[in-house]
């Protein structure tokens, strides 16, 4: 799948050579950076989730139609939501960032049904799932493994290798229905799929991201969705991170290409999940807001800036940033009279843009949004003339989401045991 190509090496690229990694000691105090938002807006539906963008602005998430009753995956450049289709069945979907060249990978349906009635995508139409790739226009199906019906596709890197998650020919009792057969992590390379190790004794797991040098994280664990082993792939070997004292469920979600990882990992007594940092061998708990009882990370730069989500007992979440042994709500890092309630931070890049999701109260929908630093304003500092206490711009509002959001962020496809940013907080 690697191909020759021509593309202007910005100044972000140069910078993110230079990065240094996270230090998750405490540093001297220091004005945090303030944001400013842009509404992505959707593909005509009332819902959309940006997660991912890649170092030279390309945005890939996904988003209802009109009517809410689909989805599709979309990318996201200078103002313009393209509409990435299908491969001939209602939904697609994404669910980490696009590459530098604007390739985004997803599972999608086909029109045709799943002969065990399975239901891969996640999307209850119990149709046909293939992953795919998009690329200038072009959507192409990747292959499944040997007697596989399915398979989705979730992160790509630079030299246009993939990863993800393919079902094989074994039938699994434990299964949660209408899933009937075991899956296994994948790569596809050139175009040809090759099945990834999974720590010993487990039966499935997904991949669910690759950096530029080739190393991979995901997870593997039981098919009943009750253990989970957060992983690292690296040389054609399976490394088990380890976890945060719970022994139930750790999933690696992003990786830089300083070979830092971040997820989520249950804590002592499996009743809630921190997120993590995992680097040098080492995992550490990145803990929550304060009065919060769990976290996710869903997101690493190669300077090691942290996203994700943190919410409380009652559901309420918050965009979250992890920089230098400090966390932050995103939400006192935008403007006080800012219309949008930040709920995750998804992704971001080496300039410090993040994506993600944001509850606007005053349509009540919850949309993707790109945040953008602001040179030359403080946290705090609104862009109108009327102050707003720090308690108002912390305070988390009842959310009352549509049903079809609730629906989307409780789905288990692949990809979808895990819960980060909202769907921490809707998929208890």
């Amino acid at each position: 799948m690697k191909r020759m190509k021509c593309m202007f090496i910005t100044a972000i690229t140069l910078l993110a050579a230079m990065a240094v990694p996270l230090c998750l000691k405490a540093q001297q105090a220091h004005k945090p950076q303030q944001y400013a938002v842009i509404d992505l807006g959707t593909l005509g539906g009332t819902y959309s989730e940006a997660r991912g963008i890649s170092n030279s602005g390309w945005v890939s998430g996904r988003s209802t139609l009109a009517g809410d009753t689909e989805v599709h995956a979309f990318v996201w450049r200078r103002g313009v939501m393209i509409d990435l289709g299908t491969l001939g069945g209602p939904n697609s979907d994404n669910y980490f960032l696009p590459n530098d060249w604007g390739e985004v990978v997803g599972p999608s349906e086909t029109p045709n049904p799943d002969p065990l009635g399975q239901d891969f995508c996640g999307f209850g139409t119990h149709l046909n799932c293939l992953p795919f790739l998009w690329w200038n226009g072009m959507r192409t199906a990747l292959p499944t493994l040997a007697g596989g019906d399915n398979a989705g596709a979730a992160g790509v890197n630079d030299g246009g290798e993939v990863v993800g998650a393919a079902e094989n020919t074994t039938s699994d009792p434990t299964c949660i229905p209408p899933q009937v057969r075991q899956y296994e992590p994948v790569l596809w390379e050139r175009g040809k799929i090759r099945e990834l190790p999974i720590f010993p004794g487990d039966t499935i797991g997904a991949a669910h991201a690759i950096n530029e040098k080739g190393q991979i994280t995901g997870w593997s664990g039981n098919c009943a969705f009750t253990l989970f082993h957060a992983l690292l792939w690296e040389k054609g070997r399976a490394f088990d991170l380890g976890n945060l004292g719970g022994a139930m469920n750790t999933q690696g979600l992003a990786i830089n290409n300083q070979g830092q990882v971040v997820g989520y990992g249950d804590t002592a007594g499996d009743a809630t999940f921190h997120a993590f940092l995992w680097q040098n061998g080492v995992m550490t708990d990145l803990g929550t807001l304060p009065g919060d009882v769990g976290s996710a990370a869903s997101g690493i730069n190669s300077k090691g800036q942290v996203v994700g989500g943190s919410f409380d007992a009652s559901g309420n979440t918050r965009g979250t940033m992890w920089q230098n042994g400090v966390i932050t709500d995103l939400n006192t890092l935008i403007a006080p009279n800012s219309p949008f309630v930040l709920l995750a931070g998804e992704g971001i890049n080496s300039a410090g843009q993040i994506a993600g999701e944001a509850w606007l109260p005053a349509v009540g929908q919850v949309h993707a949004v790109l945040a953008l630093p602001v040179e030359g304003r403080e946290t705090g500092e609104s862009e109108s003339a009327t102050p707003t206490a720090l308690s108002e711009i912390t305070q988390r509002p009842d959310i009352a989401v549509p049903e079809i959001v609730r629906q989307l962020m409780q789905r288990r496809g692949p990809f979808g045991g895990f819960k980060v940013g909202l769907g921490a907080a809707l998929g208890r």
